[in-house]
């Protein structure tokens, strides 16, 4: 008879508690039971943070919701991707801009011929070139890239520990040879020394029609598809504390480029395919069309 009294007396004081609170009793007891794990759920959470791994804890939301759905066929939001980040506590790394002294006198400037049509209708029309710090123990190093703004593809790049016209030079002779020594491309950079010099212009004269433009003196924009190349690398995969030498930023950089940038990031611009798929893709088009 007390137990009954003592259960009665627990069943109320559930009930008083619901009626104070405003809860639904159904609402509560479904509350207390334990609930299924989600699989799928636990799985799709493992494959974001796989991908955010492989990207060395660089990418964001709208970068992982495209790798799930170009390579895994799973199509979610940028936000839904983002809450699932947040519950998981997986947040893009930002790094902080450098400014830094060029190496060698200037020489010629170029009229700015690209005038910040970014959108070229082929590859080998259009190549950018510019060059960054990278921070490495006690200092830092170089590097150049020449970027085809077709499908933002990085066709050529060298590593120094100088910013001269040595370390321009062999950039944009490694795109020359790995593209083939297409013939009429236009060169656009900035009007730093390294590519105003006698060094630099005998480079470009090695490469069969091309012609060199400029941007505008102290106007990044005018080469804002390499500045934002720059910022990609710095934000997605370089270290905060930089690199311990010279041979072990060479490594990473081209470990991004090849490995990373090119083959498995998607790009805003490029309909988020990479540059090598998008380059793929029109090839493929252009075969089948008999161009």
């Amino acid at each position: 008879m007390i137990k009954t009294l003592a259960e009665q007396d627990k069943r109320l004081s559930k009930r008083k508690l619901c009626n104070l609170f405003g809860v639904v009793r159904s609402s509560y007891y479904y509350g207390i039971q334990a609930k299924p794990i989600d699989i799928e759920r636990v799985k799709l959470k493992a494959l974001i943070r796989q991908i955010f791994n492989d990207s060395k804890q660089s990418a964001g939301a709208r970068t992982i919701a495209a790798i799930l759905w170009n390579e895994h066929n799973i199509r979610l939001t940028r936000y839904l991707t983002g809450s699932l980040m947040k519950s998981m506590g997986l947040k893009s790394r930002q790094t902080k801009t450098h400014k830094y002294k060029h190496a060698d006198e200037a020489h010629k400037t170029h009229d700015n011929i690209l005038d910040r049509n970014f959108t070229p209708d082929a590859p080998n029309q259009v190549w950018t070139g510019d060059v960054t710090y990278v921070r490495i123990k006690g200092g830092w190093c170089y590097l150049a890239v020449v970027l085809d703004l077709f499908a933002r593809r990085v066709v050529g790049f060298s590593v120094s520990d100088s910013p001269n016209s040595t370390l321009t030079a062999k950039a944009l002779q490694m795109a020359y040879q790995t593209r083939l020594k297409p013939s009429g491309v236009l060169f656009h950079s900035d009007q730093g020394t390294h590519y105003t010099s006698k060094a630099f212009a005998e480079s470009v004269t090695d490469c069969t029609g091309m012609v060199q433009s400029m941007s505008r003196k102290g106007n990044c924009w005018d080469n804002a598809p390499t500045e934002r190349f720059f910022r990609s690398f710095k934000t997605e995969w370089m270290p905060k504390g930089g690199y311990e030498d010279i041979a072990e930023a060479k490594s990473a950089i081209s470990s991004y480029i090849w490995g990373y940038y090119q083959t498995v990031r998607p790009h805003t611009f490029n309909n988020y395919l990479t540059p090598i798929e998008t380059e793929k893709r029109y090839f493929n088009k252009n075969l089948l069309s008999g161009v």
